[in-house]
């Protein structure tokens, strides 16, 4: 499997108690600090390219800093957070360490509201200027904003246009920053307004100060600042003034949990980092649904409120196949059942020659699907032994017994992830070798020349892995038959909702069925899609329509996974390979509740993801052709 990036992770704490209540219950303030550390850890899977964390410090006097933010860059980003927030803590005497209100008046991060952030960028933007949370700062301590976000959006050229026209000026062109600046436009504009009304009312100086932080309503910000927006997100926000807030599309594309009991209220992207950290119940934890966004007001009180009208639930299915951690008890099934659903495929790709065919997979992510593969294989055996028991009449002997029952499914660690591509072999020789012993096999675990192999995947993208180096690798064991089971369908049409996959000439599926058409002299296919494709440009979005798939309609799943066998398989194998999809239909029913498949159909939840991809079609046509 290569890697895929998705971005990324969020975690939310709001403590709901005054800080000494934590340091005698618990017997450190840190609670909040300790628990947000904990979120972010079991969250790294989502994001190691940076993290970041903000904190807001409640009650803080005039003159005092309130609100508080870190942010560090690379694999180790949580680690060296934590560990800077740790250094504002050395040296204190172990009093000071303890006294909860100490603490709350003097020392950093010494707050009751947490966010953290973890990162994967999807849109080639780096630096410490893009790691979340953002930073938006005013005089008014309820106008100051801490942005983080699980999102891509796919309209950051409409949005930009309009709040640019009304004269706002953000400071990168990137969706984060167009996004702080919208939302922090009316957050200001719902500050006056309470400002107004605090005026009318006669009161002056902190009274209205008072006043604002004390009725301002998140929802209505959101409800002005959310009517554009077309992706899929999780966005989360903090105010100076100890408001939290967290919102999800209305598709629910992107996931987000939540928890609250009478100590502290809690988010994340996953739930069972929250039923982990947090040692609660499946059942006591609540889905964010889509279109609704969570508030936490600076009374403590926690309330969900419809934001936006929802859509077509689309969640995305690749956060059940690879992203979200697999200890989540219905992922857990859902992947096993995934493999399962292969069971037909696999039987035909080996001519039901259990016997001789050892399964397998690619390891890590793959691991659970395999359970699924092995359990249905063990299934459709038994029913198996139990028809020849039976053609064997009321007086079976032993030995003919003993013969049917000794029949195993055959399951061997023949792939091994032995070493990580370093980065700096930048030489193409040189890399190439390198890649193709990233995973080492396990010798003496077939035998040569008699013996099928059959290797599960959680899904293949690009297929560089497959050629550079699983392949030749599984080669060396001397297989009959190679068969790469894939527990996901043909990825075919990018991503734009936080995957890393945008190019079309990133998709095996694609180089294939580019390949098929030019083989069987349907090049017009191509050259109609694209003049379809460039005849809509510059129509609304809404009206356009995904002419890719007119690429795909020709062929079979089947004729399709056959020419990307041709592509893959390095010169000089011996065995015979094949690849096995998963069906749509499969996938479906294995995930009946994440029914987002846009890579897999092309069926785009949102106008933006097509016009999208009307974009980058049109862009590899004509740089490969000249139309």
């Amino acid at each position: 499997m290569e890697q895929l990036k998705h971005e990324c992770g969020v975690a939310m704490i709001r403590l709901l108690k005054p800080l000494e209540y934590y340091e005698e219950k618990y017997g450190t303030w840190m609670y909040g600090l300790n628990k947000l550390y904990l979120l972010m850890e079991k969250q790294h899977n989502r994001g190691q390219e940076g993290a970041g964390l903000a904190c807001v410090k409640l009650e803080a006097n005039p003159g005092e800093e309130y609100m508080f933010r870190e942010r560090a860059l690379g694999s180790g980003a949580i680690t060296e957070i934590f560990a800077e927030v740790q250094k504002n803590f050395k040296g204190l005497s172990k009093e000071h360490l303890h006294d909860a209100n100490y603490a709350k008046r003097v020392l950093p991060f010494a707050g009751e509201t947490y966010m953290g952030h973890l990162r994967y960028s999807t849109t080639g933007k780096s630096g410490i200027s893009y790691v979340h949370p953002f930073l938006r700062r005013n005089n008014w301590r309820a106008k100051n904003l801490s942005l983080c976000g699980n999102f891509n959006m796919t309209n950051v050229d409409e949005i930009f246009a309009r709040i640019t026209a009304i004269g706002q000026h953000p400071r990168k062109y990137a969706d984060t920053y167009i996004m702080l600046e919208q939302i922090g436009h009316r957050l200001d504009r719902e500050v006056e307004r309470l400002f107004n009304l605090a005026e009318a009312e006669g009161k002056t100086g902190m009274d209205i100060t008072h006043y604002i932080e004390d009725q301002i309503d998140l929802a209505n910000v959101l409800r002005t600042s959310s009517k554009e927006w077309d992706g899929g997100y999780v966005i989360c926000g903090l105010t100076g003034s100890g408001e939290s807030f967290s919102i999800r599309d209305p598709w629910g594309i992107r996931p987000a949990f939540w928890y609250q009991d009478d100590e502290v209220a809690v988010l994340a992207s996953e739930r069972p980092v929250i039923q982990t950290a947090f040692n609660v119940p499946l059942e006591d934890i609540k889905e964010l649904q889509p279109g609704q966004a969570l508030f936490i007001n600076k009374a403590g009180k926690v309330r969900t409120q419809q934001i936006i009208k929802p859509k077509e639930r689309k969640a995305c299915s690749f956060e059940r196949i690879y992203f979200s951690r697999g200890s989540d008890e219905d992922i857990y099934k859902e992947r096993k059942l995934l493999g399962e659903k292969l069971i037909p495929r696999i039987l035909k790709s080996i001519n039901n020659d259990l016997d001789n065919t050892v399964f397998s997979f690619i390891p890590n992510t793959a691991e659970v699907a395999f359970y699924g593969m092995l359990e249905g294989l063990d299934n459709y055996l038994n029913q198996e032994k139990v028809k020849k028991i039976a053609e064997l009449g009321h007086n079976p002997n032993l030995e003919e017994l003993e013969h049917i029952l000794s029949h195993r499914i055959r399951s061997e660690k023949v792939a091994i992830k032995d070493i990580k591509l370093r980065t700096f072999i930048a030489e193409g020789n040189s890399r190439n070798d390198l890649a193709a012993h990233v995973y080492d096999i396990t010798y003496g675990s077939l035998k040569a020349g008699v013996d099928n192999l059959v290797v599960i995947d959680d899904s293949i993208v690009r297929g560089t892995t497959l050629k550079q180096s699983i392949i030749s690798i599984l080669d060396r064991l001397e297989p009959k038959k190679i068969v790469i089971v894939s527990s996901s369908p043909q990825v075919r049409y990018p991503d734009y909702y936080g995957i890393d996959m945008a190019k079309m000439s990133e998709f095996i599926a694609f180089k294939a069925a580019i390949e098929l058409l030019k083989e069987r002299d349907m090049k017009d296919v191509i050259s109609a899609a694209y003049r379809k494709s460039k005849d809509q440009v510059g129509l609304p979005k809404e009206q356009m329509v995904n002419y890719v798939k007119d690429i795909y309609a020709p062929f079979t799943d089947e004729e399709i996974s056959e020419k990307m066998v041709q592509l893959l398989t390095p010169k000089g194998t011996k065995a015979k390979v094949e690849i096995v999809y998963q069906p749509l239909e499969g996938l479906h029913e294995a995930c009946p509740n994440n029914k987002g498949d846009w890579y897999f159909s092309g069926d785009y939840p949102t106008p933006g993801g097509v016009k999208l991809l009307n974009e980058a079609f049109i862009n590899y046509i004509e740089q490969v052709y000249q139309f």
